[in-house]
């Protein structure tokens, strides 16, 4: 039984001896004892003070003393107001370290064959652009989300809904037809997404020289935008791509080709992956299917120009278009689609949808639609909002050229991780190829852990050189924790000195402490699969290794002459060291043994 259920239910049995009054021990509220404070545990007493009849200290007092007689665990208490602080047995935390080194899938469920399978949608990129940060922020949720979740012992099935077609994909094409000469990411010595993603910006440029030559021969801006040529041809091309016109779809092929090699490349090196990809252009169908069928059923109606509508204000929301005039679908209709195919492919628990706050609207819609057509889990699907990443340097705008590239990104991290670590001398005696891995190894964990420590629901501005810290919060600082870690444990087995449980009976405060920590991790593993958060792991992680350090700085370890005291903290460090890899590796980072 885990510390927090025997003391609640120490505290139970306390009340019905004390009181005689049965309690129920999820009742019973506990927290950590503040650090100015004497205590490992404390207890809330202010609900007892009625059945006690009593003033707060003399009821804490009295179930303090009661859990001292009784309770093996509990060595000692003080009273502080209505706050039951709880000193535990040193033996105990003697014992809790053993259990830990005892699992080594410590903080980690097993996953059963019929455990709940959660789908979890994440990166949905547009294949008229590369990647971006904004999708990397994107991807390394949705990975770790993923991650936490099989920790808690569900299973997981990652997903991309891949956007594949649509007028955005159009406008790429188009500009490459008018402008493109042929080339291709052979020829020009480019990425095939970024190849693409030059034509959508070309696309815009060339559209806005068009819009304000109309505005000058006089047309408003509005109609200006409708009347542009490129705008129509783009316009005439997808629906050439929707009546299957074979020149189209050759095209459309080719150049999605280009940006499918371009996204895998990126992947790779951010280290997320996918178990089934969805594409737009295979689902929208179904989506359409969808949509005729709830018009035929009257939970959609038709407008005179052709449009298809449903309208949603019984909901409090306003209409919302299903099927534009001219037959071609909408991100909605698609999204009826793929939803469908999904749990016709799969017996989903639970449905997430990775995808920023700025579409909370959406999946307000879609829940609602997907309910109205009678699909039982429009209800219960899960739209994980997140917030928008900026550069200091303020928003990206993907159609004027100004975003991120994430393998700009990705490269840029990587050497400024090799400048830094050369600078420092953590890079010392590495071979060039060491030196390689370590510094895209220090840099990606840089990257990933400056983004994921951040409450997904915030906004948040990515500053690069903040970042790659060695000092700090950050994913560097974590990692060189590990690596001293490391280097205290070869050293030991270079000297023969064998990690064994303790049989210490007294540890320091320091050490106390530690283990306490280590203590909570499952916990922590727990909450961040309720509450979707990858920041609660990295922070958690982020305070072990801090603390730590600390212990390192103020203890001997392997200069030790107790040798009880040696092999304990031993253990510990080994401990501390096994659950910081396993908490990267739930953020999808990796830790060196050697910094």
């Amino acid at each position: 039984m885990k510390l927090e259920e025997s003391i609640c239910r120490a505290v139970s049995n306390a009340v019905f001896a004390l009181y005689d009054v049965k309690l129920e021990s999820d009742k019973i509220q506990l927290q950590q004892t503040k650090k100015e404070f004497d205590g490992d545990i404390t207890v809330v007493v202010f609900p007892f003070v009625k059945l006690a009849r009593k003033s707060p200290e003399e009821t804490g007092r009295a179930i303090g003393e009661w859990l001292v007689a009784n309770q093996t665990e509990v060595a000692d208490f003080n009273v502080i107001k209505g706050f039951l602080n709880l000193s535990i047995h040193l033996s105990f935390w003697v014992e809790a370290l053993n259990e830990v080194e005892k699992d080594a899938d410590y903080g980690i469920l097993p996953i059963e064959k019929d455990a709940p399978l959660f789908m979890i949608e994440y990166s949905s990129p547009n294949t008229n652009k590369p990647l971006h940060l904004g999708h990397i922020r994107n991807n390394l949720l949705g990975f770790s989300i993923s991650e936490i979740q099989k920790a808690n012992g569900n299973r997981v099935v990652k997903t991309n809904i891949v956007n594949d077609r649509g007028i955005h994909i159009c406008k790429s094409m188009l500009a490459w037809k008018l402008f493109g000469n042929g080339e291709t990411p052979e020829d020009s010595g480019k990425k095939g997404d970024h190849l693409v993603g030059d034509y959508y910006v070309r696309f815009d440029k060339e559209y806005k020289k068009q819009i304000a030559e109309l505005i000058t021969a006089g047309q408003t801006e509005e109609d200006a935008k409708k009347n542009a040529p490129l705008m129509q041809e783009a316009q005439r091309m997808l629906l050439a791509w929707e009546q299957n016109d074979p020149t189209i779809r050759q095209l459309w092929k080719q150049m999605n080709g280009w940006v499918y090699a371009g996204f895998d490349e990126t992947y790779k090196r951010l280290g997320v992956d996918f178990d089934k990809i969805y594409y737009e252009s295979n689902t929208y169908l179904e989506g359409k299917a969808e949509v005729e069928k709830g018009l035929k059923e009257g939970i959609f109606y038709r407008r005179p120009d052709n449009s298809v509508w449903a309208d949603l204000t019984d909901n409090g929301l306003d209409e919302k278009l299903l099927l534009r005039a001219d037959g071609t679908s909408v991100y909605m209709t698609q999204d009826i689609g793929t939803a469908k195919l999904r749990y016709d492919d799969y017996p989903i628990n639970k449905m997430v949808y990775v995808v920023g706050n700025e579409q909370n609207y959406h999946f307000q819609v879609l829940s609602i639609l997907l309910d109205k057509l009678g699909f039982a889990f429009g209800k219960d699907l899960v739209h994980f909002a997140y917030g928008m990443v900026e550069l200091p340097e303020g928003k990206m705008k993907s159609r004027e050229g100004t975003v991120v590239d994430a393998d700009d990104l990705i490269d840029e991290m990587v050497q400024t991780a090799k400048e830094i670590s050369k600078e420092l001398g953590k890079m010392d005696g590495c071979s060039e190829k060491e030196m390689e891995d370590l510094a895209t190894m220090i840099g990606l964990g840089a990257l990933k852990y400056f983004i994921l420590k951040v409450d997904p629901k915030k906004n948040m501005t990515f500053n690069p050189k903040e970042s790659i810290d060695f000092n700090g919060n950050t994913g560097p600082f974590i990692q060189y924790t590990h690596a001293r870690i490391q280097s205290i444990l070869r050293k030991a087995n270079e000297q023969k000195i064998e990690i064994v449980p303790s049989i210490l009976s007294s540890i320091s405060e320091k050490e106390t402490f530690l283990v306490r920590q280590l203590t909570q991790f499952p916990d922590i593993v727990k909450e961040a699969g309720k509450e979707f958060s990858p920041a609660l792991i990295a922070n958690y992680i982020y305070n072990l290794a801090k603390e730590y350090n600390q212990f390192y700085h103020d203890f001997s370890i392997l200069r030790e002459e107790n040798v009880d005291a040696r092999n304990f903290r031993l253990l510990l460090s080994a401990n501390v060291a096994k659950v910081i890899k396993q908490g990267m590796r739930l953020l999808g980072i990796q830790v060196p043994d050697k910094m």
